[in-house]
């Protein structure tokens, strides 16, 4: 009897930690119990003194009762709250062009939340794959109280999502009050608004990308919400943009029948709708229609930089802020392919959906092809958002922004080599493969005697090739058209990501939770000194200021900032590396 109390209390608690951990409803849990009390009972006075067949018999009934209870208490779809509590507390009404809008409190009431705001109608039907389209007005109030469905993208199950955030986060919190899975429909072109609570006025303007490798996403997460930032007097905008095949599919056809001879950057386009409707609107929340930074990271700031480079977006915004990635490269090494690449990868996917023609392909269902956002997430040259490479605009001198801030992790590889690290035997094979021509010279500079040193070196080289050295080229690129320019390096380890790639959107955006273990002292300094740093770049394109550590304009690509125990200067530690990508790819001055 003992071993079936100990047995039993551990399978429970397991059970019960898979229920938690998959989202599962709270009828799940209490259903669960009742079994287990059900068959603790069962066991002790039938099957104690049976047959051990019976015994397995009966664990077998109990496990399976478990499986049971767990599909019957799958989590339900649902969008996400963004009032905190069960009620929500609303804002006055804001009037848009489109209509009447109504927010709600967050943050103790020091910060109001317009979730949910639709910036073009729904490109569902015959209006997917088209240019966004301006939204339709509405009568009476749009609560604004919960976040949009997530665009359009491959889900995971609840339970490895969770797993996620312990494993790689280490700050999974339990709740009662999450147990769903929030929505995801081709429907999400929408925006959030954080902004100061009550009458605020002429406020200095963020509008955020997300990135997601132009693949997966949401506007509302935690690390980037405006929170922070509103509370700080700003106005921050977050986007949602179609993703995937949904938002980066290339097709002549489709081509032929838009009025801009426009294919293969549908969620560029989107980002830039949203940009108009800041525009249009910001004002009415008390922001700045004259003072709009630009910001994202990973994908998301790949998409800005291609976005200073745009025709479309001339006018929009002034200054950009540039996190963990851009495509100012030669070649940019993610998020960008060739013209001919895009029509030659969407004509493949055709064929494998036996499909020719446009209508065709809008009468595909949207789960049939949601995982094609694998092979089609990447932005390119159509001659309508984008009429040339960035790299090409800005050598003539095309461009939209009048500053930038940008930089990026000194660990940026570090989720991306969770299970493709390299070790002493296959270090040379990988530098190889990559470099071809060029190993020898990368060889050179990186040559490891040590497991330990190949995977220090390799997932140094992935880093610098994949983040860090498109940042050096922009930066360049900057110098060379006259943009003030400063460059940061996030070398911050805490009990968090640390400095792997994401790393630093806690602290840009200002929302370290308040009494974490996982932050101390000098996590909370850093904090006030980025946002600090950031606030005077929003409102004078300069991010020094009173009792700050100079911040040097990078005039030679060789000096930047580092955010780290300490913020000083240091220098570029990858130049030697960079020469070789030049090399490479093709870069001329």
């Amino acid at each position: 009897m003992i071993a079936f109390g100990i047995c039993g209390s551990l399978l429970l608690l397991v059970m019960l930690a898979v229920l938690e951990l998959n989202k599962n409803t709270l009828l799940g849990f209490a259903l669960l119990i009742l079994v287990a009390v059900g068959f603790a009972v069962l066991f002790i006075k039938v099957l104690h003194g049976g047959k051990w067949y019976w015994k397995l018999l009966g664990w077998l009934g109990f496990i399976g009762a478990f499986a049971a209870i767990l599909l019957l208490t799958w989590p339900p779809v649902k969008r996400v709250p963004a009032y905190e509590g069960r009620t929500p507390v609303y804002t006055e009404t804001v009037s848009t062009e489109k209509g009447d809008v109504r927010g709600v409190l967050i943050d103790g009431g020091k910060v109001e939340l317009y979730a949910g705001i639709p910036y073009a109608k729904p490109p569902v039907g015959d209006l997917r794959w088209r240019e966004p389209q301006d939204p339709d007005a509405w009568d009476g109030m749009l609560d604004a109280d919960h976040f949009a469905p997530m665009c359009m993208q491959p889900t995971e199950l609840p339970i490895v999502s969770s797993l996620k955030q312990i494993i790689g986060y280490h700050d999974y919190k339990i709740s009662l009050s999450d147990n769903y899975t929030p929505a995801v429909s081709e429907d999400g072109l929408y925006v959030n608004v954080w902004k100061p609570a009550g009458k605020v006025e002429n406020r200095p303007v963020l509008v955020y990308v997300h990135g997601g490798t132009l693949q997966t996403g949401q506007p509302w997460y935690g690390d980037y919400a405006g929170t922070g930032l509103a509370r700080e007097g700003m106005v921050v905008v977050n986007l949602g943009y179609r993703l995937g095949v949904f938002g980066y599919l290339a097709d002549e056809g489709l081509k032929a029948e838009s009025e801009n001879g426009t294919t293969g950057n549908y969620g560029l386009l989107d980002q830039i709708k949203a940009l108009e409707w800041v525009r249009d609107n910001i004002a009415a929340f008390g922001g700045d229609p004259n003072n709009i930074t630009l910001a994202g990271e990973s994908a998301g700031s790949a998409s800005v930089s291609a976005i200073c480079t745009s025709p479309l977006s001339k006018g929009l915004f002034r200054r950009v802020l540039l996190e963990s990635s851009t495509v100012a490269s030669v070649e940019p090494p993610h998020s960008f392919r060739s013209y001919d690449d895009a029509i030659k990868s969407g004509d493949e996917l055709k064929a494998r959906y036996g499909v020719k023609t446009p209508a065709e392909l809008r009468a595909l269902d949207a789960k049939t092809i949601v995982n094609e956002a694998y092979t089609q997430h990447f932005m390119t040259v159509d001659g309508y958002a984008l009429t040339e490479t960035p790299y090409e605009s800005y050598r003539k001198g095309v461009h939209n922004e009048e500053a930038i801030l940008h930089g990026y992790n000194s660990e940026e590889s570090g989720p991306f080599l969770i299970l493709g690290n390299a070790n002493l035997k296959t270090y040379e094979q990988k530098v190889r493969a990559y470099f071809k021509e060029y190993a020898d010279d990368v060889l050179a500079l990186y040559s490891p005697k040590t497991d330990a040193e190949a995977r220090t070196m390799w997932a140094e080289i992935y880093g610098a090739v994949f983040f860090n050295y498109p940042h050096y080229c922009l930066n360049r690129l900057a110098v060379q058209n006259d943009i003030p320019v400063y460059e940061y390096y996030f070398s911050r380890h805490n009990g968090r990501l640390g400095p792997w790639h994401s790393g630093e959107m806690i602290y840009v955006y200002g929302n370290l939770p308040e009494d974490s273990p996982l932050f101390d002292e000098v996590d909370y300094t850093l904090e006030k000194t980025m946002l600090a740093y950031e606030k005077n770049f929003m409102i004078s394109s300069d991010p020094n200021g009173e009792g700050l550590p100079a911040w040097e304009r990078n005039t030679d690509s060789t000096r930047l900032l580092e955010f780290g125990d300490r913020t000083e200067m240091i220098d570029e530690k990858y130049l030697a590396f960079y020469a070789i990508m030049d090399r490479m790819t093709g870069w001329t001055d």
